[in-house]
């Protein structure tokens, strides 16, 4: 049972950092993957497309905001479970 329970409180940290970075990945391909359709638009789209990428920016910085507040929080929780 102790094995178990120290797995459990090793893995839980890297977990944490892989959904974070998932998270971060993934917002990023999406403003990599809108960019690249530019090329291929219509003049009079392209300020549309603009204006979606400023705003998925603006989602992006309030979801790393959010995500840094879960991240130290789950830290803190985590680093007072085993001690």
């Amino acid at each position: 049972m102790v094995l178990i329970e120290t797995v459990s409180n090793i893995i839980r940290p890297i977990t944490l950092s892989v959904r974070l970075a998932a998270n971060i990945i993934a917002g990023h391909l999406l403003m990599t993957l809108l960019g690249n359709q530019g090329v291929g638009l219509a003049m009079a789209a392209v300020p549309c497309l603009v204006l979606l990428q400023v705003l998925l920016i603006v989602l992006e910085a309030a979801v790393a905001l959010i995500q840094a507040y879960v991240f130290t929080t789950l830290a803190t929780l985590y680093a007072r479970e085993v001690n």
